[in-house]
């Protein structure tokens, strides 16, 4: 049993439930925990969509930096190899993710977020990467999945400057999606889950991988990718229920097959 990461399977939607208090700190266990977590939801077929959440208090205000500040290089070296896979893992969930997120979502915090699909933020929640003021850089995939998703200038502004970002610029910005109440933003986010349950999940899988691995490599090479994945979806049950459902004017039943 996990100390700090627990998975709850609710209607087809499993959330993934960050409790460390008091601000749910990104240590090595919770790195772990968070990793294990993230595969059990990938391969659990009853799973059609994941939401991450870190509870009505705060999502993750960052690694430990009490574990962290007495490391050497030669630690660090390694430790920072196990962070990025750890939250890599998260990314590479091969189902709908969206990331819930009530108060701060600083450093480590806010990179787990960004390995999400989508992020829903309530109105008091700030976002950030705050590590410039320690003296350091972002460690688990800041540098790389923030550019991806808001632009070069605009990550390097809250990099090179370390601040805290607002849920209202944050939306403006692009790097959450919706912004609701603040007491509504888990339930927001399982409604938002909800819309991908009962659908075709090879389908959302092959267009997830398509999407993702496209955008780490050239145009040629990504529209190589959509096609192997477009015509590898045509082996399906799915697909082909889906294509009888429509020239029948009938309701698709998808299985997952």
């Amino acid at each position: 049993m996990a100390e700090f990461v627990s998975v709850e399977v609710a209607d087809q939607i499993a959330t993934i439930r960050l409790d460390r208090p008091k601000m749910n700190a990104l240590d090595a266990q919770v790195q772990r925990e968070i990793a294990e977590a993230a595969r059990l939801v990938d391969g659990d077929p009853e799973v059609h969509a994941v939401v991450i959440y870190g509870g009505e208090r705060v999502f993750a205000a960052g690694a430990d930096i009490k574990e962290m500040a007495v490391m050497s290089y030669a630690d660090m070296y390694a430790h920072s190899r196990a962070l990025q896979d750890s939250l890599t893992v998260v990314a590479r969930i091969g189902k709908p993710v969206i990331a819930a997120i009530t108060g701060y979502a600083l450093g480590g915090g806010c990179e787990l977020a960004l390995c999400a699909d989508f992020r829903v933020a309530g109105e008091s929640a700030k976002l950030g990467q705050p590590e410039i003021q320690l003296g350091i850089i972002p460690g688990a995939g800041g540098t790389q999945r923030l550019p991806r998703l808001i632009g070069p200038a605009r990550a390097k502004d809250l990099i090179f400057s370390g601040r805290h970002v607002p849920a209202a610029e944050a939306l403006a910005i692009g790097l959450v999606d919706r912004v609701v109440p603040d007491a509504e933003v888990y339930q927001a986010a399982r409604e938002w889950a909800a819309t991908f349950t009962g659908g075709p999940a090879i389908a959302l899988r092959a267009a997830k991988l398509a999407v993702d691995r496209g955008m780490e490599v050239d145009l040629d090479s990504g529209l190589e990718i959509e096609r192997l994945q477009f015509s590898g979806i045509f082996a399906t049950e799915d697909a082909k229920a889906g294509m009888t459902a429509f020239t029948e004017k009938s309701t698709p039943e998808f299985t997952g097959r």
